[in-house]
């Protein structure tokens, strides 16, 4: 039987406390933020941001962030 591997990534929602260890920003900020990106995109309070929302809003690579969200 060949051995697959299946790279399964992390997590796809990103939190607020995820914003403030890549911007370092303060808590309240990363909150804005979140907030900022669900009313460009349409989504209601209380929805999920993902992982490419946010690297959209704030010109990041997926690819960077992705290392601050592995534990």
């Amino acid at each position: 039987m060949p051995n697959l591997h299946i790279l399964v990534p992390n997590r796809i929602v990103i939190y607020a406390k995820d914003i403030q260890n890549i911007t370092g920003r303060s808590e309240r900020t990363a909150r804005k933020m979140l907030q900022q990106i669900r009313k460009a995109n349409g989504k209601k309070k209380g929805e999920f941001v993902t992982v490419a929302e946010f690297c959209i809003y704030a010109g990041l690579k997926e690819e960077i962030v992705a290392g601050f969200l592995k534990y």
